[in-house]
């Protein structure tokens, strides 16, 4: 039987917070373009379709911890979740990387110097593939019979969060930006367009233009395999109008507002691991704790640290932001799912 008592052999309550999850995801979706404060924050803040991104990578972690639970061949299953991890990264390729046609474009295949590695999908993969590796080799024979032997069994990821946080931020905060330019792209096919130039010469900044998140995307990936339709931030007042939603630019808009940014980097994927891994530390809550109320104790009480933290970390001048995948936003929106978890554990 599942820990919900169910004998379907699902933990139930992680199946009503799926679904619950896709439901959020067609509404923001559906409405998001109707609603703008429903849509993604143009950059600092919080709204509802932020929340779709890190609830299904908590799940993710979540189902590992109990997938994983007894494992007879560590290389065999590295073998399995490396291979799941290619197929839904090639999965995202195919469909977020500009193979499928546009409408009234009967044209097929992708340009291989256009095609954007980075995706949903992508980012799944390598948050499932870190979580899984983690759960297969970095773990102890420790007998879990208290929160202490809990934490001691996986210690190891723990490290593995603090270290991937301590790069996330050293990379963010201390690397240094340059000045960099770009080609408008709204003219890229036109004798129009030319080159603009945005001015920058700082590090530790985490605004739209000079964030180390997308100058090393810019480094690695290359404009040409970024994100490409309108950057997330050209919602913000500084480039819409018509803020929070899509507009026509202002007349002081800064020369960045048209400029590529992949909302699903690779600095900011760092932080998607984090809050896999995460995900996976209530997965093993149900597999090592059998009472209900030390169940909900765990998660409840993690949880509330979670947010609160991530509360001080905002007014303390990390803001919360999905678009850099911040260490605020990762924490609230991890302490947010585990609540729901208990909240739909309690429920079903």
């Amino acid at each position: 039987k599942t820990a919900n008592g169910s004998s379907s052999g699902r933990l139930v309550s992680l199946d009503v917070f799926r679904g619950l999850t896709v439901v959020l995801m067609i509404i923001v979706d559906d409405f998001g373009s109707i609603l703008p404060c429903i849509n993604h924050s143009p950059w600092n803040g919080l709204t509802l379709a932020d929340y779709v991104m890190p609830f299904f990578l908590f799940m993710v972690g979540v189902s590992l911890g109990l997938v994983y639970k007894n494992i007879s061949c560590k290389a065999a299953a590295s073998k399995k979740a490396l291979l799941r991890a290619g197929k839904l990264l090639l999965l995202g390729i195919f469909l977020q990387g500009g193979y499928l046609h546009k409408i009234q474009d009967l044209t097929y295949g992708v340009d291989v110097e256009e095609i954007r590695w980075m995706g949903i999908l992508q980012r799944i993969a390598v948050a499932y593939l870190a979580a899984a590796v983690c759960e297969i080799w970095l773990r102890n024979d420790e007998k879990v019979a208290s929160f202490q032997s809990l934490f001691k069994k996986y210690q190891w990821h723990w490290l593995a969060m603090a270290i991937l946080t301590a790069v996330y931020l050293v990379l963010l905060y201390g690397l240094y930006v340059p000045d960099w330019e770009f080609r408008n792209p709204l003219l890229e096919e036109s004798s129009e367009a030319k080159i603009i130039m945005v001015k920058c010469g700082m590090r530790g900044d985490t605004s739209p233009a000079c964030n180390a998140a997308g100058m090393i995307d810019r480094a690695i990936l290359g404009m040409r395999h970024m994100y490409k339709s309108a950057p997330i931030y050209s919602r913000t007042e500084q480039c819409s109008m018509k803020s929070p939603d899509y507009g026509p630019l202002p007349p002081d808009a800064p020369s960045w507002c048209n400029a590529p940014f992949d909302p699903e980097g690779l600095l900011s994927t760092v932080m998607a691991v984090v809050t896999c891994l995460m995900g996976l530390q209530y997965g093993h809550v149900i597999v090592h704790f059998k009472n209900h109320n030390d169940r909900l104790l765990l998660w409840l009480g993690s949880s509330s640290v979670f947010v609160i933290f991530g509360f001080l970390c905002d007014v303390s001048g990390i803001h919360i932001n999905k678009a850099l995948y911040s260490l605020s936003y990762t924490c609230i929106t991890t302490g947010c799912a585990g609540l729901l978890l208990a909240a739909a554990y309690v429920v079903v």
